[in-house]
């Protein structure tokens, strides 16, 4: 696949390039050669059995991603001045007092 002067110029310009009329063949070229690899790449078949390669011995692998809830240091009721059934207790509004609900 080849680059075109103009692709090179509208890439540039998406890019905010000021690029020169001297440096577009070269900037074609290596365009051009990088989008041929990245084809070569694409026909390289993907198998599904390969595994990934992991770093180190075998012996150590990845944990199982388990969610598990944190711990608090204290219970929630330590952090409230008043706290009930599990619930944090907080004052009315001044302007719910004489409502009826």
């Amino acid at each position: 696949m080849s680059v075109t002067h103009d692709e090179v110029l509208k890439i540039a310009r998406l890019a905010e390039l000021d690029v020169s009329e001297e440096a577009l063949p070269l900037l074609a070229e290596q365009m051009s050669r990088i989008l041929e690899y990245v084809a070569q790449i694409n026909a390289v078949p993907a198998s599904e059995g390969v595994k990934p390669f992991v770093p180190g011995p075998d012996a150590l692998r990845f944990r199982a991603d388990e969610v598990k809830p944190i711990p608090l240091a204290f219970g929630p009721e330590a952090l409230a001045p008043a706290f009930k059934d599990g619930f944090f207790l907080v004052p009315k509004l001044g302007a719910f007092e004489g409502a009826d609900s």
